[in-house]
């Protein structure tokens, strides 16, 4: 390795022109399952291959696009348990479970909800021209490469790429993490983590601001709309059943993400 650094080297030195010399090193080497990425903010992620799908192990907690742009930050009720400001938002904003502060524990092991409006990059209301709130080179996966991804975790299942609620009775419990973060059904449901997908129950912020459901649910955004009735496509594991849900649900609504390289 060290020569393959010298040859480069001497490479570089022999084609430059310019005065000063400035040598730009090429960048590191990528493994998809042992490399780490980080997002604008200096947060580090570990990586899966699935498949032929690379993405993150842990939810983002990012407060900005990858273009420095900030992501609206929205840690309040405005009456009670509710918050009429989240419910009225149109562009992208996050929240942390319980409006907890981003050190808190929800934070740490959940990251961030986020609306829909930020997972698709839409900083300003009603723009065409979205941002990328996962580093360079990644991005939210669309409706389609969810249904990818469970199709390749249970090759034995039909998979339906337009099924509305259960999309497959068995592959959340292969994605969902054996961490006791989850919180045991009854029946239990535990799950098996079979690929090191390591999904955590996050919860969510409902689109009337209120939260629910942290350590029995995981909900995931999807970058796909559904033009008809203006939601958005996700997915939801359960801690009470091993299935994996498709559906639609306002774009208010606050909910994990995961990124999927390039």
């Amino acid at each position: 390795m060290e020569e393959i650094k010298v040859r480069w080297k001497k490479a570089a030195l022999e084609n430059c022109t310019g005065v000063p010399c400035i040598i730009i090193p090429p960048p590191p080497s990528f493994t998809c399952g042992t490399s780490t990425i980080s997002d604008i903010d200096n947060n580090s992620y570990n990586t899966v291959l699935i498949g032929t799908q690379c993405w993150t192990k842990e939810n983002l907690k990012v407060t900005t696009y990858n273009d420095g742009t900030a992501i609206l930050l929205n840690n309040t009720y405005t009456s009670g348990r509710v918050s009429t400001v989240w419910a009225g938002l149109t562009t992208g904003a996050y929240t942390i479970y319980g409006n907890e502060s981003s050190t808190g524990a929800n934070a740490t092991n959940y990251g961030f909800l986020y609306n829909w409006y930020a997972a698709k990059g839409i900083a300003t209301a009603g723009s065409t021209t979205y941002k990328n709130i996962c580093p360079m080179n990644w991005h939210v996966p669309t409706d389609g490469e969810w249904t990818s991804l469970i199709q390749f975790t249970v090759p034995t299942e039909t998979v339906s790429a337009t099924a509305t609620g259960i999309q497959s009775p068995n592959a959340g419990g292969k994605l969902k993490s054996t961490s006791t973060l989850w919180n045991t059904a009854s029946p239990p449901s535990p799950g098996t983590d079979n690929f090191g997908f390591t999904a955590l129950p996050g919860g969510s912020r409902s689109s009337d601001g209120s939260f629910y459901s942290i350590r029995d649910y995981a909900f995931f955004w999807s970058a796909t709309e559904d033009v008809v009735l203006s939601y958005a496509w996700f997915r939801v594991l359960f801690n009470s059943s091993s299935s994996v849900n498709r559906a639609i649900i306002d774009k208010s609504v606050g909910a994990s993400v995961r990124c999927l390289r390039d």
